[in-house]
């Protein structure tokens, strides 16, 4: 009965009629009476605000008063507590904001982190590029303390620009100041993550050839060891004065046979092993199974072995073959570290040649060099499923250019190409020579960009990757370094199955910025 009477004593018997209502609904009449409340309240802290507040900010200072009068009657009042979002990236923008108190802070996701690009307070304007532009908002707000705002609708803010020129100004100046530090930030923030994500493609890259230099000089050690015994064994033999020189025919060609192995199919291979394997156990030679696979290998297959019958005798077979088999597991071994090593050697001449270190900014720059050494650093995003075509003009000469900025022109763009292919597909490099530039067209098979984007596929923070997954910096960044650096261009042509980019750039940079 407490409860009942606690709601009862609430509603103060709303119906009128002496008949209380059931706890149910007397809940829902309460949470009415407390958003009514809560609203009015809301309005009397607006009417608290004195429009000299809004008159001391430069957006609405040179509004005419009348117009000034309608905007702040039809500005909605805010309470956004502490932690609240306020508007979320990739919600289309339907208003802006004015911080009265508190703060909010301003977010871009980056990859997998929240990048904080500012904190607005008193006086501010938020929102207000997503509104003009009836875009989705490029970045999150959220209350950083209890924060009150006034929300300028769309209809409101029309009338405002229609208004005032000195609004829209104002508007302007604070789009570009904002743009610059975004873009400078995100760019800053989008070549640590390039960067990371480098680092992790490398060390993916560099892991393999390295795995195998290190399992193969363990083995190393192994098989010299048995190849020393079995060497050992072979000079005691009782060999008469040309078995020497048949030893040694067979230390040449087990070289010979490591240098250029014969390449066989699969069917093939098992039938001459299963050929060898049958004559060694006939032969009364032990690990039968262990040395066909190693001799069938380097070339030394049944018929040649049964060749050696005529130089040796038949208890010398057994350590001659077996010395032979050591021999060629030792030179395969060899030949996997120098192998190992020598792609250590190619990833880190391309990683430095990319980066273009300890060299001046401006170069004679190979092309095509360029584009092979970006590949190696990118192999760990195409290797997987995705077939590179080069069609590369054989007499394209050099260019002067900014070279380890145009490296980062073909990182973006073949990065872009991946994605779009999502990692199954055909890449086509293409350049050729054109009067006094050189052209540089990349391509990819994936879906295509709608014809609608393709105006904005250069802009700033324009971006087709879900919110979070890219920075929209990417082609931005290739853009100004094409047009703006190079005084080249860069244009696209894209339908379904088939976008390419294409760059000119000139053979030589204009007099006065080389």
């Amino acid at each position: 009965m407490h409860e009942w009477r606690e709601y009862t004593d609430f509603t103060d018997n709303l119906d009128g009629t002496g008949v209380f209502y059931e706890a149910r609904e007397i809940r829902l009449i309460r949470a009415i009476r407390v958003q009514q409340i809560r609203v009015h309240s809301c309005h009397s802290w607006l009417k608290t605000v004195s429009i000299e507040f809004l008159r001391r900010l430069i957006l609405f200072a040179d509004l005419p008063e009348a117009d000034l009068q309608a905007l702040y009657q039809r500005a909605e009042p805010m309470n956004l507590p502490a932690g609240e979002w306020l508007m979320r990236e990739g919600e289309i923008g339907d208003a802006l904001y004015v911080v009265l108190e508190g703060g909010i802070e301003i977010t871009k996701r980056s990859g997998e982190q929240e990048v904080v690009l500012a904190v607005r307070g008193p006086g501010e304007v938020i929102g207000e590029l997503a509104l003009l532009e009836q875009t989705p908002r490029s970045a999150s707000g959220r209350a950083v303390q209890d924060t009150r705002l006034l929300r300028i609708g769309k209809e409101a803010f029309k009338q405002m620009l229609a208004a005032s020129p000195s609004a829209a100004l104002a508007l302007l100046h604070t789009f570009i100041t904002r743009l610059r530090s975004t873009e400078a930030m995100l760019r800053q923030t989008e070549k640590m993550a390039s960067l990371g994500t480098l680092a992790a493609g490398l060390a993916h890259e560099l892991n393999n050839p390295a795995a195998a230099v290190q399992r193969s000089s363990g083995q190393l050690r192994d098989a010299l060891t048995e190849w020393q015994r079995l060497k050992s064994q072979l000079d005691a033999l009782n060999l008469d004065s040309r078995q020497p020189e048949a030893v040694q025919a067979l230390r040449d060609e087990t070289a010979a046979h490591v240098a250029a192995p014969p390449k066989l199919d699969p069917l093939t291979r098992s039938d001459q092993e299963s050929e060898l394997q049958d004559w060694l156990e006939g032969s009364g030679i032990d690990q039968a199974w262990e040395l066909a696979p190693t001799l069938i290998a380097y070339g030394f297959d049944a018929p040649i072995l049964k060749g050696l019958t005529q130089d040796f005798a038949h208890d010398h077979l057994p350590i001659v073959i077996r010395w032979l088999a050591a021999s060629c597991a030792l030179y395969a071994l060899m030949d996997e570290v120098r192998l190992g090593a020598e792609r250590i050697s190619e990833i880190v001449k391309a990683v430095k040649a990319y980066a273009y270190l300890d060299q001046a900014p401006i170069q004679q720059v190979d092309v095509h060099e360029g584009l092979e050494n970006t590949l190696v650093i990118l192999r760990h995003k195409l290797k997987a499923g995705i077939t590179v075509v080069r069609n590369y003009a054989p007499d394209l000469p050099r260019i002067e250019a900014y070279a380890s900025e145009l490296t980062q022109v073909w990182a973006n763009l073949i990065d872009n190409a991946a994605d779009a292919m999502r990692g199954q597909g055909q890449l086509t490099l293409r350049t050729y020579g054109r009067d006094d530039r050189v052209v540089v067209e990349i391509a990819d098979n994936g879906p295509g960009i709608p014809p609608e984007i393709q105006s904005r596929i250069f802009d700033p923070f324009f971006t087709t990757k879900p919110p979070g997954s890219g920075t929209g910096l990417g082609l931005h960044i290739a853009y100004n370094s094409v047009v703006h650096k190079h005084r080249g261009q860069i244009t696209l042509t894209s339908r379904p199955g088939a976008t390419t980019f294409h760059v000119v750039l000139p053979i030589q940079l204009p007099r006065g910025q080389s």
